[in-house]
């Protein structure tokens, strides 16, 4: 694979959701990442799943570490590799042999990368976790919601992914930048509760100066604002505005033949809710496709609200190439997108363990090895 990280070698040891997406990020920009799979995950019969946008641009081997010849070969595989993700519980992959300082005794140079919810430390350090309550610790679900409404679950976007995954990788490529430097790995604790917070300093900062309340649906950019806001249309629909600046607000009532002498000033708090009540009242007289045709590609700052099976045709994104052409399922382009050494995906192995004869063949070890390892079951 080509790429602005073409000969980076991460082990990734296989975990769910988060690091499997970190993990891809760093694969799409050109590293060699090989997944450590549980044993067990490996099928009775093997054959070519259907391919997986959380798998692609890997190698998968098969290797029980919690056997002595399993873990013997992971950090064997770590002499010849620059990064380790893992994203194991405080303490589980030292009690298995494969922590930081095992790992950087046999190397180093090597980035170890852990990713969890909570952190390594901290009263909620071993506790389990998911994404919706590493958002609801930092007060991004308690920030929104509709006003008067109970607080919003987010997908996973901020807590596994964003948070999680995006921050892995972000520290990560920091970490294998300054060890060309110092010739020296360390290790990356990142932790999505902290993630999250990063994503949330602006408003953390918002609410201390007063310019953003505890109440929801009532400030500037949680629905509160008539200009930053949603609004259904005649067919059921919505329709999304987001006209802050006093240039772009002119413009958007000028389109919806809404005189500004009749509305009170854009910033005025008090009289929001009445603007918003009359532009809903607007945009409720033609749908969504009707004031598309007005307002798409102007400086209103105007979008339709989409569903993901809509959002995958429209024409901005079609444009753009966002999805890939041949895939079977809808799967992403990697990004960012870079003029001269641009990310691409990669295959994804064809079923957990696939590859392990040919990667650890590729690290040095032989034939004799490999079969004694199979013998012992401490690879599958």
């Amino acid at each position: 694979m080509k790429g602005p990280l073409e000969g980076v070698r991460v082990i990734e040891l296989a975990g769910l959701g988060a690091l499997p997406y970190g993990a891809m990020k760093l694969a799409d920009m050109g590293a060699d990442v090989i997944r450590v799979e549980r044993t067990g995950d490996v099928p009775a019969n093997p054959s070519p799943r259907p391919h997986s946008f959380w798998d692609r641009g890997r190698r998968s081997i098969a290797v029980d570490l919690k056997h002595p010849s399993g873990v013997a070969t992971v950090l064997r595989m770590v002499e010849h590799a620059d990064v380790l993700l893992e994203s194991f519980r405080p303490g589980v992959a030292e009690r298995l042999g494969v922590g930081p300082d095992a790992a950087l005794g046999r190397n180093p140079r090597i980035v170890y990368g852990r990713l969890t919810g909570w952190g390594q430390e901290g009263p909620l350090a071993r506790a389990a976790g998911h994404s919706l309550n590493y958002e609801a610790i930092t007060g991004v679900i308690r920030a929104i919601g509709p006003r008067g409404g109970p607080p919003v679950p987010l997908l996973q976007i901020l807590g596994d992914f964003a948070g999680g995954g995006l921050h892995l990788a972000y520290g990560v490529v920091c970490a294998l930048y300054e060890a060309k430097r110092s010739g020296r790995g360390q290790v990356v604790d990142a932790a999505m509760v902290d993630g999250v917070m990063s994503l949330l300093g602006v408003f953390y900062a918002l609410h201390a100066s007063g310019l953003h309340t505890d109440e929801m649906g009532e400030n500037l950019f949680d629905g509160g604002a008539p200009f930053y806001n949603v609004y259904e249309t005649k067919d059921g629909r919505w329709v999304s505005v987001a006209p802050i600046e006093p240039h772009f607000w002119s413009l958007l009532l000028a389109k919806l033949e809404i005189d500004p002498a009749e509305l009170p000033d854009q910033h005025d708090r008090s009289r929001w809710p009445e603007v918003r009540e009359r532009l809903a009242s607007v945009f409720r007289t033609r749908t969504r496709d009707e004031w598309c045709a007005l307002l798409e590609g102007t400086d209103a700052c105007f979008a339709p609200v989409l569903t993901f099976g809509e959002a995958q045709h429209h024409s901005h994104n079609v444009a753009r190439g966002a999805f890939l052409a041949d895939a079977a399922t809808p799967e992403l382009k990697p990004t960012p997108r870079l003029d001269r050494t641009p990310g691409e995906p990669g295959p994804s192995p064809a079923w957990p363990g696939a590859d392990t004869d040919g990667v650890l063949t590729e690290l040095g070890f032989t034939r004799d090895e490999i079969r004694a390892l199979r013998a012992e079951r401490a690879i599958v």
